[in-house]
């Protein structure tokens, strides 16, 4: 778990970096490219050998970052340094998740049976939109045990609209009137 918590604590802070210095969207690009290199198992499997030098591993990273914000460089160096750089790929998304949010934007990560196709998708972006008063982006993901409908987080709010749900819920409300 402490590597949740310090994805989001270095994506806090780089956000805080970004916003101070205008570089919000340069950020946004060098840790995209961070988290792929984190997604290249070669690339992985050299930067984490501990048979290489600190500074061949640098020049490695360096040379698949290319041209990005430099404190993206040197934030990828300090991880690599702590044996951490597997977690830039969470740093990423919760740096998007900032940003998203910066701009007026909240995600929302919905479950269903099956999978969404877009026309679903955007119906519910506006209608979770009309909820809460701001654009909202779906992060569909599929979860055959609810069986129909959905289920959506927003932020705190749940919504479980789930046919799973409806069924234990009526269970309940059989099994009690039964007495």
């Amino acid at each position: 778990m402490p590597f949740v918590s310090s994805g989001k604590r270095y994506a806090q802070a780089a956000f805080e970096l970004a916003l101070e210095r205008g570089t919000l969207q340069q950020w946004r690009t060098g840790l995209n490219r961070a988290a792929d290199i984190v997604s290249d198992g070669k690339l992985m499997g050299m930067l984490e050998n501990p048979k290489l030098s600190f500074e061949a591993k640098k020049a490695m990273l360096k040379e698949s970052l290319g041209t990005v914000e430099p404190l993206v460089v040197n934030l990828a160096y300090l991880l690599m340094s702590r044996g951490r750089l597997k977690i830039l790929g969470d740093i990423s998304k919760r740096y998007r998740l900032l940003l998203d949010r910066h701009r007026g934007i909240v995600h929302a990560e919905v479950l269903t049976a099956v999978p969404l196709h877009d026309e679903d998708s955007q119906m519910f972006s506006r209608q979770f939109g009309k909820l809460v008063g701001q654009k909202v982006i779906i992060d569909a993901r599929v979860d055959p045990s609810i069986v129909g409908g959905f289920k959506a987080k927003i932020g705190d709010v749940l919504i479980d609209a789930s046919i799973r749900n409806t069924l234990e819920s009526m269970k309940k409300t059989l099994a009690l009137s039964g007495r």
